[in-house]
């Protein structure tokens, strides 16, 4: 059935007169529709405001329209506070500043900023935000607010309740509020007085009754989101210190946070990590008093399921994958301290808290950085592995209560009988346990009215046992839509009527995000579900969490990962449906949104919980749309590699010679007439040609050296490249290379795997297969690649091929541990060089490689807070110029900034990117090398 509502023409022509940025089309709006939760609701139109005003613009149009308004931040929302069949506000886009205040003990930043970058900018500074979500990756700061996140180690001290110092408010009304101005209160006054008085006649009336204000003593005592934040009454007097404090936790329903300045912590560097297991889940309950008194910052509970759950994990650790689990139960502990001398005296005793404890193996906390992670991932793989071994179709719901911790045992043990009762197998229980507060998850379809029902008479029982353990139903996650139904029974009629009162306050009109937190409807969380169709073996797993999202190249230009994915299964459920005309219209915008701008980086795999890499799916989708005369040609050029990429240097090589509009004029035209996916279009900041890889014979080489063909297509910065730098580097600290005797005719594959030209593909898989089998003796040396995203590509192609046993090291780490041992203390280095990692260098595990190295050739190293990918991804820039100059604007605008004159990357063509983007000429760092340790 088709969910998209015609368009009101009335309401379109509002929108546009309020916002530069309004998109309507089916695409668009099927797109930005889905988020984490089970909710699925379709937007009308989907506005991207750039400022306040036109934020409280669109409140006017909303008004004026009587149609409701969603705000969109995160998009990680798991309740269904972030989906509307009215206005979607996309803030992501342009409220992203952030702005380190007093050497970082405060921080300003714009709602679309996310935890993770805004936690980047103050670590150099030693201090961080209070609220430490796990979706830091994804979550911004306006989820934040809205949802008063907290975390892992925050508790409800360090929360954004809080943490928060001021804030800038678009109201509904349109008024525009700083409470950070000495006057803020007097303007609240002046400009909302209905608002202000009607604060004070709340606040009096909470404080006034005696068992409200107990009630909520006890409900904000621990984590709790459930409703609005009625601690707000007791804990300020002002009006505008209450309004502020309202908002916070409010979902989006009262007002628009349109900046947020915090407090920020220190960062505690000294840190040691252990995984205590309990033989069952009364003595790891038992334990809290005793290590949340021995100062433990984090305490994270895992139940015996999700103990089995992690031992599927490859990366569990030996001793967790051998146990042999009953009724086990482990809780993850941490010790963060400011010192070394702090962590030994906590370590020192720790060891008289263990001794007192009841466990089934032996303790040890460790400050090794990898067994630290590795343990970490045994915790935060859980999602991965029960979403992403979920059965095709069904949907993933994660869930988070808290009650006070001497009930915690109670609560999961009949939580675990639930699961039992209701046939949710796999369920997990874990959490934060030193707050009481720990998330379950269980997968369900709602395609089936059995199961449907099932899943009703669940909620019922867990609503039931949580409010009877004096919890609250919602610890982090905000109320939503899933909880709405249930805030009167955890807050009793009349705080649930003071909330009423305040969401009238402040929204007259109840056009602003309308279902959420509050409703009259007791079956509202089981209306708009979501459903999740097979689709692409690929994506399948997807649970649109939206983590992917901000390290996509193209995610301000056309798709994320994400919505690439939840377009595929709109384009199935429209087909099931019988909607030509919409199946048609999804893939006709397909074509250009989801598959000629993807980057097919990899990018999103390194963020996804469960492990996807949608360029996959572009790659297939790619190999489809090949017809057979694209896939012999390039099959062709594959076996005549040498000639062709000689040729392509040639070509660069005589456009750089002619006159620019010359050469500019001829791939306009080329383009126009074969088609812009065919001749990639010319720009004066493109280099000459290079030369021709050469052969290098050795007697007893230690490692093969496979030189990059973009090194011939692509000239370098200088008279020679990251070739010539490479061997003298070599040369200097007498290690000696060879080539593989026909290096000149081969490639990583790259070029062929991402346009999913997969004869070709497989033409060089052979070639480059059998070439590095007699070159490296069977794998007996290893083989070195000069540029980042080839050496990627060679891993993948030799493993295709059966030859993953050949070892490919990357041209800068190879440099990092065998060169620069032995090279000279550099005697001409540069006082600052500004580096700009890839999307491979970050896959591969290569950025502290490339920091040393860079480190070796200057006094100081500059990496852009927003770096990312350059997208220009081979030729993709060339192609579509318009991805890469997207994808590289924010971290442009930082590297140009840098007080720096030398530039620096470690792959020919992202050098190629970043030179268009800043207008700075970028190397290969191993160049930049290359001069400082030159005699």
């Amino acid at each position: 059935m088709n969910r998209l509502v015609p368009l009101d023409a009335g309401l379109t022509a509002a929108l546009s007169d309020a916002c530069a940025t309004v998109a309507t089309r089916a695409t668009d709006r099927l797109a930005a529709a889905h988020d984490a939760s089970h909710y699925l609701l379709t937007p009308q139109a989907v506005a991207t405001p750039a400022t306040a005003e036109e934020v409280a613009a669109l409140f006017a149009a909303s008004r004026t329209r009587g149609v409701p308004m969603t705000f969109r931040s995160g998009g990680t929302s798991l309740s269904g506070q972030a989906g509307t069949a009215g206005i979607l506000v996309d803030t992501r886009r342009h409220f992203r500043s952030i702005e380190a205040l007093e050497d970082g003990w405060r921080v300003r930043t714009g709602p679309g900023a996310t935890v993770r970058a805004v936690n980047a900018r103050l670590t150099r500074l030693g201090r961080k935000l209070g609220p430490d979500p796990a979706s830091e990756i994804a979550c911004t700061i306006g989820g934040v607010v809205a949802n008063n996140s907290s975390g892992m180690a925050c508790g409800v001290v360090a929360n954004t309740y809080r943490t928060l110092d001021s804030a800038v408010l678009v109201l509904p009304s349109g008024t525009i509020l700083d409470t950070a101005s000495h006057d803020a209160d007097d303007r609240l006054k002046e400009l909302e007085p209905e608002l202000y008085s009607g604060l004070e006649r709340l606040r009096d009336r909470v404080r006034g009754n005696a068992d409200s204000v107990e009630r909520i003593r006890s409900l904000f005592s621990i984590k709790n989101t459930m409703g609005y934040g009625l601690n707000s009454f007791t804990d300020h007097d002002r009006p505008v210190d209450i309004l502020e404090h309202l908002v916070i936790g409010s979902e989006g329903t009262l007002a628009f946070v349109a900046q947020a300045t915090f407090n920020t912590v220190p960062v505690k560097a000294h840190v040691a990590t252990g995984l205590l297991m309990f033989p069952d889940l009364a003595g790891a309950t038992s334990a809290l008093p005793a290590l949340v008194e021995a100062g433990f910052a984090t305490i994270e509970l895992m139940d015996a399921t999700s103990l089995r759950v992690a031992q599927r994990d490859p990366e569990a650790t030996d001793e967790l994958r051998q146990l042999v689990v009953h009724e086990h139960a482990a809780l993850l502990v941490e010790y963060q301290e400011a010192t070394a001398d702090d962590l030994a005296v906590r370590l020192n005793e720790a060891i008289g808290v263990f001794t007192g404890l009841t466990l089934a193996a032996p303790a040890e906390l460790s400050e090794d950085a990898s067994r630290r992670a590795q343990l970490w991932h045994i915790r935060k793989g859980l999602y991965t592995l029960v979403a992403g071994n979920r059965p095709s179709g069904t949907t993933a719901l994660l869930e988070d209560i808290a009650v006070p911790v001497e009930r915690l045992f109670e609560t999961c043990r009949e939580l675990t009988r639930l699961f039992e009762k209701y046939e949710y197998e796999d369920s997990v229980i874990f959490g934060h346990a030193k707050d009481g507060n720990i998330h379950f998850m269980i997968n369900e379809r709602f395609d089936h009215p059995e199961l449907l029902d099932r899943y009703v008479a669940f909620t019922e029982d867990m609503v039931a046992l949580v409010l009877e353990q004096g919890g609250t139903l919602k610890a982090e996650h905000g109320t939503g839509r899933i909880m709405a139904p249930f805030v009167r029974r955890q807050y009793g009629d009349e705080l649930y009527e003071v909330m009423r009162a305040i969401k009238k306050l402040f929204d007259p009109s109840g056009l602003l995000n309308p279902g959420v937190i509050l409703t009259d409807d007791p079956d509202a969380y089981i209306r708009d579900l979501k459903t999740a169709p097979t689709v692409e073996a690929e994506v399948d797993r997807c649970v649109e969490c939206g983590y992917c999202e901000p390290v996509c190249p193209s995610q301000d230009l056309t798709l994320t990962p994400r919505q690439r994915i939840v377009l595929r299964r709109e384009l199935v459920d429209a087909e099931a449906a019988g909607d030509d005309a919409l199946a048609q219209e999804l893939r006709a915008e397909y074509e250009y949104e989801g598959v000629q701008t993807c980057a097919v980086d990899g990018m999103c795999q390194t963020a996804c919980p469960v492990l996807i890499n949608t360029g996959d799916l572009v790659r297939r989708l790619r190999a489809e749309g090949n017809g057979s005369v694209i896939q012999a040609g390039w099959k062709a050029a594959a076996r005549q590699w040498d000639a062709v990429s000689a040729v392509g240097g040639v070509a660069m090589t005589v456009a750089d010679a002619l006159p620019r509009s010359v050469s500019k004029g001829a791939t306009v035209v080329g383009r126009n007439l074969l088609g812009k996916e065919t001749i990639p279009a010319y720009s004066a900041d493109l280099p000459r040609g290079g030369k021709r890889r050469r052969v290098i014979a050795a007697s007893d080489p230690v490692a093969v050296y496979f030189s990059s063909c973009t090194n011939t297509m692509f000239g370098p910065v200088g008279k020679t490249g990251v070739s010539e730098s490479f061997l003298r580097l070599c040369e200097r600290a007498g290690i000696v290379v060879s080539t593989p005797d026909d290096i000149p005719s081969l490639c990583c594959g790259t070029p062929w795997k991402s346009k999913g030209l997969t004869e070709g593909y497989a033409e060089m898989k052979s070639r480059v297969g059998a070439s590095l089998r007699r070159a490296t003796r069977d794998g007996a040396l290893p083989v070195v690649c000069d540029a980042s995203s080839c050496t990627e590509g060679l891993r993948i192609l030799l493993e295709a091929a059966g030859a993953e046993s050949i070892e490919v090291i990357d041209a800068v780490a190879f440099v990092d541990g065998e060169v620069l041992p032995r090279l000279p203390v550099g005697p001409h280095k540069v006082a600052s060089v500004t580096v700009h990692p890839t999307c491979s260098s970050a896959q591969l595990g290569l950025d502290g490689a490339l920091r040393r190295v860079a480190a070796a050739a200057a006094e100081s190293v500059v990496v852009p807070d927003d770096w990312g990918c350059c997208a220009f991804a081979g030729d993709r820039g060339m192609l579509h110029p318009e991805l890469t100059a997207s994808a590289t604007a924010r971290e442009a605008a930082e590297a140009v900034t840098a007080d720096t004159a030398t530039y620096a990357s470690l792959n020919r063509t992202c050098e190629l990117g970043m030179t268009r983007a800043t207008g700075r000429e970028y190397e290969h760092v191993l160049q930049v090398l290359d001069r400082a340790t030159a005699g």
